[in-house]
C-alpha cells in the first residue's frame, strides 16, 4: 500500500525548512504539504473557531503546496479532512528554524502542536526542529538558509521506522532537534523533557502618547540535566529524539492524590 504523508510547519508556508522536511521523504509515498499561510510560532495547539479559513494552492520551487489562513492545527485538519480527503499515515511538522527543547515548547510551540494534533486523530507525527545562533532568526527571515542535509537524512530514517510500524507503543510523537552544525556523523539519542527553556522577561514600554505596553521575551536557560533534551543539543551537539505521548496524566502521583482527597474530601 503506497503510504500516505502530510507536511506542515508553524514558520509559514515559505519556509525553506518546509521544502527540506519534503526532501526527507518525498520517495516513501504520496506526499502534501499544508501549512499556515504567516508566521505562526508560539501558538501551541490552538484552532480557529471564530473565522473562515481560506486554502490556497500554489507552487514553491515547482512543488505543490497549499496555505491556510490560519494555525498550524488549523493545517493539519485542513489537510487531512480537505486537501488529502483521507487521513496519512503520517505528519511531519517542520523543519523548524530554531530549537523546541522542554516541557515550556512542548505546549507553546506551534510545530509541536501540529504534531499533537496529527497524534489525536489518531495519527503517528514528527516534530522537527533546528537549533539557530542567533535567536532572530527564529522569527524574522523566512529565507534562512542552511544546510539541511543532516537533518533529512535523520526524519528520512525515522519516518520510514514509523511507516514500517516500528514506533513503540505509547509513543505518539517523536520530537526531533538537530543542532546548528550537525553533520553524518552526529550522534542521534533518546532523551527526555527539561523542565524549562526560558527564563521568562517582560519589558515595559511607553508608547509615543504615554501609555505603558508590554513586550513578553526570556533569556535562554544554559543547561539541564543529564539525558535531557537542552543537555543533549546545548552542551554535547547531539541530536536529541524525545518520545511524546498524548497522556499527561501524572500516574505516579495517583495514589498520593488518593489520600489527599480520601482525608479533605470524606464519605
Amino acid at each position: 500500500m503506497k503510504h500516505r504523508i502530510l507536511i506542515t510547519n508553524d514558520d509559514g508556508v515559505s519556509s525553506s525548512g518546509l521544502l527540506a522536511a519534503y526532501e526527507s521523504v518525498k520517495g516513501l509515498g504520496e506526499v502534501t504539504i499544508v501549512a499556515p499561510a504567516t508566521q505562526q510560532s508560539a501558538v501551541g495547539r490552538s484552532m480557529t473557531l471564530f473565522n473562515p479559513l481560506r486554502l490556497t494552492r500554489l507552487k514553491i520551487n515547482g512543488t505543490t503546496a497549499y496555505s491556510v489562513s490560519g494555525t498550524p492545527t488549523d493545517a493539519v485538519i485542513i489537510g487531512m479532512f480537505v486537501a488529502m480527503k483521507k487521513k496519512p499515515d503520517l505528519v511531519i511538522s517542520g523543519f523548524n528554524i530554531g530549537e523546541n527543547l522542554s516541557t515550556e515548547a512542548a505546549t507553546t510551540s506551534g510545530t509541536i502542536g501540529a504534531a499533537l494534533e496529527a497524534a489525536g486523530q489518531g495519527v503517528p507525527a514528527i516534530a522537527v526542529s533546528i537549533r539557530v545562533e542567533d535567536e532572530g532568526d527564529k522569527f524574522v527571515d523566512m529565507n534562512f538558509k542552511r544546510d539541511y542535509n543532516a537533518a533529512i537524512n535523520v526524519v528520512g530514517k525515522l519516518s520510514r521506522c514509523v511507516l514500517s510500524g516500528r514506533l513503540p507503543k505509547g509513543v505518539d510523537v517523536l520530537n526531533v532537534n538537530i543542532p546548528a552544525y550537525a553533520g553524518p556523523e552526529t550522534p542521534v539519542v533518546v532523551t527526555k523533557l527539561a523542565r524549562k527553556m526560558y527564563n521568562t522577561r517582560v519589558h515595559r514600554r511607553k508608547d509615543p502618547r504615554g501609555r505603558s505596553y508590554y513586550w513578553i521575551d526570556g533569556t535562554m536557560v544554559e543547561d539541564a540535566g543529564e539525558g535531557t533534551d537542552m543537555h543533549t543539543i546545548m552542551k554535547k551537539g547531539m541530536i536529541s529524539v524525545t518520545p511524546l505521548t498524548m497522556d499527561m496524566t501524572a500516574s505516579p502521583s495517583g495514589e498520593e492524590l488518593e489520600k489527599m482527597l480520601a482525608s479533605e474530601f470524606k464519605t
